[in-house]
């Protein structure tokens, strides 16, 4: 008997059955493997980054690198919680400060408990915003409750009180403590997750009584989604449908970032910064800059060149303004080649300066195109990359629907109520494109599909990173996970404050990617490939499988690898064989018969050698057709 070369197909086929892949030589199916030259391997692992104790309250929605004119390096990280700065080995908590206020004696304790009740008139806080307190003294304990601290709002009890809960209980009971003290209100918590809403304004009037919820709704309330950018050294946070913010590198890091100002937008939904004109982009912005109200979804604004405070269009300025017609709001945009890439839910755009008096021009660049996520979009090197509702895009120019053999899997398995926290990131080592994105019985994200922009092969797996960037400023990709049972540890040495008093549970790992072989926390990192099934003579006649010869490039310790015969596509019984195969092993003997094999191979133990398959091949015969 001859040995047969087993010429796969670089990539996975998940839009055919297995039976009918394997007529073609492609993989069905990978776990954690990526094809790079046409061959597959698995995935390098991950570390924490910078140690297991620095954990971020909230989910990250968008992190940005950049580097400062000394060549310090800088990473933002917003969540829904907080907004967050890494430096140099420490993360520091930058989030805005909504409000300042003045009070007196304004802590309530009761003996026993560690619940305490605050009153500020009008305070405007609800259940997990953030506080911090503090006086002229030292320390300000009251009853044993150290309040200079930050604490978490876990209860709102009207417009003028909430309660706090600090690490221990009150010594004794006070009706009014603590003297005069200042109260730095954080600005307001968002969603952790997409919702709808089933309260005031939804549906028609009158529909049901007074103070019941609807028992249906078309509002959808996102998650909290950060965009960040840098406008030379400085950073650019826009929350959704909120302000924008600045933190500035002169500052330091102890600083919080701030608002732009009386003269900028008060709601937008994202920022980009224009790489060639300095230029700041506000999308989905206010019609009239002041009034929140005035909000539109198609409008956006762009400051004055090299200003951030600068917005009313003049004759000596090149502040302006623009509406995008087509579709019903501005989902995300890049930069990307001379121009900025403006996606709708409905269509893509292009936005070029085209100096005074008006600016910049727009125009349409395709139609029945739109984007599904703020971040579900990417440039490299020129060309745009997208996830629709419907299908994957590029743009080279021209809007092109790109073909995808994992496509049905991926789109029949969305939550497409969570669709707007899809993420896009690149790998640019392996020439990756990544869409993390959260399946139908999630409610975070819990998936990837990846694209080779080089080679033009998909592949999938089961991962859940929320944000994933590139190696740009750092040495590796840098992603982030999210746990909702987890709590953020103290960060005793690091940030603006430690970890605050009574925060409740939902925090996120950060990872350096592509570093060692296992996963953060030492586990192995268990990847997976499988073939479609292999036949002779159409499926017509039987086989007899007697030998299979591996072949790898790299393999360092054990790789399982199962042959699995069949008669039919559809056969409920089927012969199996299993092996471990090593650096040394030159054969795997197979007494099997079948109108049809298939291979799959696996790696879950600690330390494995990150293996890449070489030319494999099978020893078999024609054994009949009964």
């Amino acid at each position: 008997m001859q040995l047969t070369d087993l010429k796969f197909q670089p990539g996975v086929d998940k839009q055919d059955s297995p039976y009918a892949a394997g007529d073609d030589r492609r993989y069905v199916d990978s776990e954690l493997v990526r094809f790079h030259y046409g061959k597959p391997e698995r995935w390098k692992g991950w570390e924490y980054l910078p140690n297991p104790n620095e954990t971020l309250i909230g989910v990250v929605r968008d992190t940005h690198s950049w580097l400062s004119l000394d060549g310090t390096r800088y990473l933002a990280l917003g969540t829904d919680r907080k907004l967050y700065l890494y430096s140099e080995g420490a993360i520091y908590d930058i989030t805005p400060i909504r409000e300042t206020a003045s009070l007196t004696n304004p802590f309530a304790t009761v003996s026993g408990s560690p619940i305490v009740t605050v009153t500020d008139a009008s305070h405007g806080a609800t259940v997990g915003d953030f506080v911090t307190f503090d006086d002229s003294s030292t320390n300000n304990v009251v009853d044993g409750i150290e309040f200079n601290n930050e604490f978490e709002i876990t209860e709102y009890v009207d417009t003028n009180t909430y309660k706090i809960t600090y690490s221990s209980n009150a010594t004794g009971t006070t009706a009014a403590g603590g003297g005069s003290v200042t109260a730095n209100y954080q600005i307001s918590v968002g969603h952790a997750t997409s919702t709808y809403g089933y309260g005031w304004g939804v549906l028609t009037w009158g529909l049901s009584t007074w103070g019941t919820p609807r028992s249906s709704s078309s509002v959808t309330l996102y998650a909290r989604q950060w965009s960040l950018d840098n406008f030379g050294e400085d950073l650019i946070a826009t929350v959704l449908n909120g302000e924008t913010y600045q933190w500035d590198t002169s500052g330091g890091v102890a600083t919080r970032a701030v608002s732009l100002g009386a003269t900028a937008p008060v709601a937008s939904r994202f920022n980009v910064v224009s790489a060639d004109t300095r230029h700041l982009f506000l999308f989905g912005t206010c019609t009239t800059v002041t009034d929140s109200a005035t909000q539109d979804d198609l409008f956006f604004r762009f400051s004055d060149r090299e200003s951030l405070t600068q917005w009313a269009p003049k004759a000596t300025n090149e502040a302006g303004s623009l509406r995008i017609a087509d579709g019903s709001r501005i989902v995300g945009a890049v930069r990307s080649t001379g121009q900025i890439l403006v996606w709708t839910d409905q269509s893509l755009h292009g936005i070029q300066f085209i100096g005074t008096p008006y600016t910049f021009g727009q125009r349409q660049l395709g139609a029945n195109c739109g984007l599904i996520s703020q971040h579900g979009c990417i440039d490299v090197n020129g060309q745009a990359f997208w996830m629709g509702d419907d299908a994957f895009y590029m743009y080279d120019g021209v809007v092109k629907k790109m073909p995808c053999s994992v496509q049905d899997y991926v789109y029949d398995d969305i939550s497409f109520t969570n669709k707007n926290d899809i993420a896009c990131g690149i790998n640019p080592e392996f020439n990756e494109i990544m869409w993390y994105y959260p399946s139908s019985s999630a409610t975070q994200i819990d998936r990837v599909v990846v694209y080779n922009y080089l080679e033009g092969t998909w592949y999938t797996s089961t991962l859940g990173r929320t944000t994933y960037l590139g190696n740009y400023t750092y040495e590796n990709p840098i992603a982030t996970e999210y746990d909702a049972s987890l709590t953020a540890n103290a960060t005793t040495s690091t940030g603006v404050t430690n970890t605050p008093y009574g925060v409740t549970a939902g925090a996120s790992y950060v990872y350096n990617h592509e570093k060692g072989n296992n996963q953060a926390d030492g586990t192995a990192l268990s990847a997976s490939l499988t073939t479609g099934s292999i036949e002779i003579a159409d499926g017509d006649q039987f086989m007899s499988v007697s030998k299979f010869v591996p072949d790898f490039t790299s393999l360092t310790n054990n790789l399982a690898v199962t042959l699995t015969l069949e008669d039919y596509p559809q056969s409920t019984t089927s012969q199996v064989t299993s092996a471990n195969v090593t650096s040394t092993t030159t054969k795997i003997n197979v007494r099997g018969r079948g109108r049809s094999v298939k291979l799959n191979f696996i790696t879950n133990t600690v330390n494995d050698t990150n293996w890449r398959l070489g030319s494999m091949k099978l020893q078999l015969r024609p054994d009949g057709r009964r």
